[in-house]
This record gives structure tokens, sequence and C-alpha cells, in this order.
């Protein structure tokens, strides 16, 4: 069999593959009622916030729990078993971050990838105190900001390419002078791989080349860009390139309910102490002293760790990785693509970042619709449409800010105001639609019809909704019946019934 043939029918078989896994998702379907008589099944565009679960991902970690034990021993199956799978987790995510394990580790963190950057941060500044500053993006969602303001004497934030609304993507030359000009005092950079608001893509090895040109190191968010895009730490090709951190959360990736990830270089985790001590990231302890382990990842995963999570969370990559990431780019570039050319010829409607013909793209839309602010705009889909998704400032407040600032004067609003009042901030703010690989084409088509139909009902929507605090609206007349939501003493009620 040739090369060439062989490809032909791999390819073949990944896309088969996807198809099948885009249907297979838990909650995919789950049916809601509507304001307008009836119900549907939901259309999920909250994707940037969280994902749904993977099916075989899933099965995996059912399975599992027949075996259910904890690590850390070999002496019973179940214990072997367990600490196996959890190796397994281990290694996929270095496969599939494309990080070598003798130069790299990865280990599982507590509350997504927060808890990750706030342990680099603290270590960064600890291990080189001389190098004082710390270089981020004003597009970074909080969690890869503020732990970087506790911990170093100066953080810089890189302006953006364009001006609002199209505000976003990093321009490398305007990275190069900062760069330039701190210099050796820079300990290093940390920067979104795509941004949460917008979906823009950052090139993460140009970045690694110009942080490694003063001694700095690269550490990147790729919460939003791990689902959507390949990731390479370590690409041969790229030369001095290679990404020294990177961090990410399983729930973004189709892990509900699995552990935040930090993957780094192994000499420099060699170097930390331990940020946390427990059992299991020993060696031994006496009365008067304790050794910690030389063994990573062991040291930096101290106490019983989310086994089931990382099993989980090892699963869905791997299945991603059979399907490729470059499928699944190509199947969301023409998803982004389809959806701003509907949504950019609406009439009514502000699109926000730069297009994706200027900065490639995540499938991260952020839009208002103007005379809407964006609770109700979100309400309304939600209502009328079961489409879900997220408005707000989405974690990245400064950066929303930006963005909004023309708007915000327009309506004599200070975008930077402290403490605003309700009416204020909710203008202050846009809505999100988010993909997954289980998003369809009839989905952003539903929403693009969606967004359409509420310019067209613009005096309707305005008058049958409500604000209530800073964020949302209600609808007046509809209130969706409680059991048609999720709850969990009636679903541990209807568990129970099963044991007389």
């Amino acid at each position: 069999m040739s090369r060439l043939f062989r490809l032909m029918v791999s390819a073949m078989d990944n896309s088969k593959l996807l198809q099948n896994i885009q249907d297979s998702f838990i909650g995919r379907d789950t049916v809601y009622p509507l304001a307008g008589g009836g119900s549907s099944p939901r259309r999920y565009l909250d994707s940037a916030a969280t994902t749904l679960m993977m099916q075989p991902a899933f099965r995996v970690a059912q399975d599992f729990l027949a075996h259910y034990a904890s690590t850390h021993s070999e002496l019973h199956y179940a214990a072997r078993g367990a600490g196996h799978a959890y190796e397994w987790a281990h290694e996929r995510v270095l496969e599939f971050v494309g990080a070598p394990g003798d130069e790299y580790c990865a280990y599982f963190t507590g509350c997504g990838a927060t808890a990750g950057f706030n342990r680099i941060a603290a270590e960064f500044a600890a291990k080189r105190p001389e190098r004082n500053v710390v270089i981020v993006s004003e597009m970074e969602h909080h969690s890869n900001d503020l732990p970087h303001r506790k911990h170093s004497a100066e953080v810089v934030h890189i302006p953006l390419m364009g001006e609002a609304p199209a505000y976003g993507g990093l321009d490398i030359d305007v990275v190069g002078e900062i760069v330039e000009k701190y210099g050796q005092r820079i300990n290093y950079l940390a920067l979104t791989g795509a941004s949460n608001v917008t979906g823009s893509l950052t090139p993460i090895h140009q970045l690694a080349r110009l942080a490694h040109s003063v001694g700095a190191y690269l550490v990147i968010d790729a919460s939003q860009m791990i689902a959507h895009a390949p990731v390479v730490m370590k690409d041969p090709a790229q030369g001095d390139a290679d990404i020294d951190v990177l961090v990410f959360s399983g729930h973004k990736i189709y892990a509900p309910g699995s552990p935040g990830v930090v993957i780094a270089k192994r000499e420099l985790l060699a170097e930390m102490a331990p940020a946390e001590v427990g059992g299991g990231m020993v060696d031994d302890v006496y009365l008067d002293k304790f050794i910690p382990s030389v063994i990573l990842p062991d040291r930096e995963e101290a106490g019983t760790p989310n086994i089931v999570g990382a099993i989980t969370l090892g699963a869905a990559l791997e299945v991603l990785m059979r399907i490729g990431m470059d499928n699944i780019r190509l199947k969301e570039i023409k998803l982004i693509d389809l959806v701003w050319e509907k949504l950019s010829a609406i009439e009514g409607v502000n699109l926000y970042g730069p297009a994706p013909s200027v900065v490639p793209r995540t499938g991260t839309i952020a839009f208002n619709i103007q005379g809407f602010d964006h609770g109700l705009t979100a309400a309304a889909l939600n209502d009328y449409y079961n489409i879900e998704v997220r408005n707000g400032c989405f974690c990245a407040h400064p950066y929303v800010r930006e963005i909004l600032k023309p708007e915000l004067w327009a309506l004599d609003i200070d975008p930077d105001a402290p403490n605003s009042e309700a009416e204020v901030e909710r203008k202050r703010g846009m809505t999100r639609a988010s993909f997954g690989i289980y998003t369809t084409e009839a989905d952003v088509l539903a929403l693009v019809e969606a967004v359409a139909d509420l310019v067209a009902r613009k005096d309707e929507i305005l008058a049958i909704y409500e604000p209530e605090g800073s964020n949302g609206y209600r609808h007046r007349e509809f209130e969706p019946d409680n059991a048609a939501l999720f709850n969990p003493v009636t679903s541990l009620e209807r568990a129970l019934g099963n044991f007389p």
C-alpha cells in the first residue's frame, strides 16, 4: 500500500471518527421549554466557558470506577491499575502538546489553570528576583494576569493591533520593541494562545524566540487554544522556539471535572521547591525533617490526586489525537468564516475583534445587538431559541472595556469607572458565542437567524424583559417549570428510588 493511499484512508477514517464523536457528547440534545411555546433541544454555544463531556472519555472513567483505588501502590490489582492509568494520563498530555517526556513534565493541579499560574508566578519571582518585569497582553484572562501582578514588581501589558471595535491580536513588532526595552529585566512573558473574548490566536513560537533572545521564559495560557488548534511545545523545525511552560484546563477540552494541567521543562521544575507538601511528594518523613521526592511529577502532586478526572482528560486527548487537531481546526475555520460573514451582514449587529481574514481566530465570536444590553441578548437567545451563550466581560475586563470604549463614550459612560451602578454594568459587556467540535453548521446558522429575528423584534423584546441585577434580564411573563431544569435533590431521589 502506497504512503499516499494510506494517508487518504487515514483522512477518511479521521473524518468518520470526527462525525461520530461530534454526535456523542453528553447533553448536546437536552430539551428545554421555549418562551414562545413548546420546547426544543438546546444549541450549546458556550464552549469557551466550559465544554460538554465527550462520551467515550466518560465511558473510560466509568469503566475505571469498577477498579477504583488510590495510586502509589503496586501490591493490589486495583491500586496497580490506578497508578498505571494515572501515569497514562500524564503521557497523553505530553504527547498531545508535543512535549518530549525526557525534557518536559506534566502535572495536574486544582482550580483549573488558575492554580498553575499562581504556582508558576510565585516560583519564577522567587527564582530570579533581579528580573522583576513580567510581560502580559491586554487581552489576558484574569487567571493569566492577576497572579503575575501579585508576585512580580512590575507587569507590563502589551497593547494590541487595530482600533475598537476590531482591537485585538498581537503585533510581533510591538512585542519585540517591548522585549528590547526591558531586556534582561524580563523574567518571563505570560501570554494567551487565544483570546477568550475574540478568539484571536497568537504566534507562540515567534513569541518564544523573542523571550529567549533576552534570557526570559515563555509561559503560554493554552486554555482557549488547546481544543481548537494544534499545539507543539517543542518543534525541532522551529529552532530556539520551544515553549517553557504551558497551562490549560481540562474542562475546556471535553473533560468536565478534570484538573488543570501544567507542562513545564523538567530543568525548571527541578529548581523549584514543592508548592504543597503532604502525602505522595516525599521520600521520607522524620519528626524533625522531611525529604521531598526528586521524582517528577510526584513532587508537584501532593495528596490524593483527582485520578478519575485525569483519566477522563487523558481519554479525551487520545480521541482528539486520533481525529487529528488539523482536521478539527479545518472544520472550525469553515464555521468561523460562515458566522462572521452572516452576522456582519445584519444591520444593527456589532462584531468585536479583528476579522478572521486579518488575525486567525478560534470559534469565539463576541457581539452586541445595537439597542440591547448584552444580558438581554443572552436571555432572549436562551428563552426564545434555546441557544446558550455567555454575556459580560468574561474575566477579561480591561480588554472588553477597551474594545467598547467608543460605544460607551457615545453613551456618556466612563469605561473604566470603578464600582459602577448596575445600569452602567449592563452596558459594559458583550454577548459571546463559542464553538466546540460538536458545533455544527446548523447551530451557527440558527444563531444567525435568531440574532436577525431579535433585531427585527427589537421593540417587542425590549418591552417584555426587565433588568435583573447588573448582568441579567428576566422575561416578564415566561418562567420555565423548575421540573425542566436540573435539580440535584430530584436527581438523588430518583436514584434512591432504585434502592427501596
